[in-house]
């Protein structure tokens, strides 16, 4: 058994950024930048009125005197006006100054100064500035940035695809009935949603009974991806299949069991181009080897450079003490900046962790007590 750094350390080794592509800037929201990207027109582009109004000079505008309107200036093309002293056009939001303007009067304005509702020409974003620097996600307001600097296209990291297979007699897929001793499979369904959080499409999503022969058969068409997760069969019961499967078609098993607290029996290889990940059977110790270990390795695939779930402080509502022999991640809510370990903290309780939005990692030995600051993770 290796410590959860170790796991995640050759993990990340393994796993390198798939090839680049090239998508329409409109299809490519969460998508991670495969290259730098940098402004090619300052913003705005053009000194240009903030509002409705006058386009005025303002040292022109004494008390009790009057402008002459000498023109208009709409959004749009810039007509090339000119103000001088006691001129004044009528202007309109995002409309380019006319020459020798210095400020905008608003109707009910009588005094205006200097700059008063102008935007001056890259005030906003300097020509050649970064606007996006590879491994970056790329946002809905990065989308409406790279489109203002002209770019239709964006060179992005590779899509990863994945399989999903869930293991057990116990087993039944949801919409079927019960019999006694069955449960209904839920690892299928949170892993595919797991995946699609990551923009990971799962191809295939099948069950395996405790069976060697089909175990193996639904392998061989899981690796067909860059990703395999199989859910349950890799401890070390007589009906835990999984690890003897691999073997046989060939895998690379680099890591066998974690320190970490839900999800011990953890397994990650490869066969070929293909890695896998063995996930436990519990719901809870899936979801929570999923985002320390799948995760950031399918981000890494992708080309994203931020891996971690983001971390953010909170107080602790209650003292915590970890007495065991394994890291153990809490399950809480957060809330107005307070953590609050919600429902049974065991592998199988399910709806202790639909209600959690954050995880609080408890060292061996580790102490905290209420009202403390701790850093806890957040997924959703």
């Amino acid at each position: 058994m290796i410590s959860e750094e170790e796991a995640r350390r050759r993990i990340l080794e393994a796993v390198s950024p798939l090839d680049q592509r090239a998508v329409s800037v409109s299809s490519a929201l969460d998508c991670f930048a495969a290259q730098d990207y940098f402004a090619r027109l300052p913003l705005p582009a053009f000194d240009n009125s903030a509002m409705d109004g006058y386009a005025v000079v303002a040292s022109s505008c004494n008390k009790g005197g009057r402008l002459r309107v000498i023109g208009e200036q709409p959004a749009g093309p810039d007509r090339k006006l000119r103000v001088g002293g006691g001129e004044a056009v009528r202007i309109f939001t995002g409309a380019p100054l006319p020459q020798g303007v210095d400020a905008i009067l608003m109707q009910e304005d009588v005094t205006p100064e200097a700059g008063d509702f102008v935007r001056r020409r890259g005030c906003d974003l300097a020509e050649g500035q970064m606007i996006l620097s590879r491994g970056e996600r790329i946002r809905s307001a990065t989308v409406a940035l790279l489109s203002s600097q002209g770019f239709a296209d964006v060179i992005v990291g590779s899509k990863a695809t994945a399989a999903v297979i869930s293991t057990g007699d116990e087993l039944v897929k949801p919409g079927e009935e019960l019999q006694p001793g069955q449960i209904y499979d839920s690892n299928s369904a949170l892993l595919s949603a797991l995946l699609q959080r990551c923009r990971v499409s799962a191809i295939a999503v099948e069950h395996c009974r405790d069976d060697r022969e089909s175990l193996g058969d639904a392998i061989k068409r899981g690796i067909k991806n860059y990703v395999l997760i199989i859910s349950g069969g890799v401890s070390v019961g007589e009906h835990d299949l999984v690890k003897e499967a691999l073997r046989k078609l060939g895998a690379d098993i680099e890591i066998w069991r974690v320190a970490i607290k839900p999800g011990k029996p953890f397994l990650f290889g490869n066969i070929g181009e293909c890695f896998v990940f063995g996930l436990p059977g519990n719901p809870v110790s899936a979801f929570v080897t999923f985002l320390q270990f799948v995760r950031p390795a399918v981000l890494r695939m992708m080309g994203a450079k931020d891996l971690d779930l983001p971390q953010v402080p909170a107080k602790l509502a209650v003292d915590l003490t970890n007495d065991g022999d394994r890291p153990h991640y809490i399950r809480g809510k957060l809330e107005h900046g307070r953590f609050t370990p919600i429902g049974r903290q065991e592998s199988h309780a399910l709806f202790g962790l639909s209600q959690a939005n954050a995880l609080l990692r408890v060292a061996v030995g580790q102490s905290f007590k209420a009202d403390e600051i701790v850093d806890v993770q957040i997924w959703d």
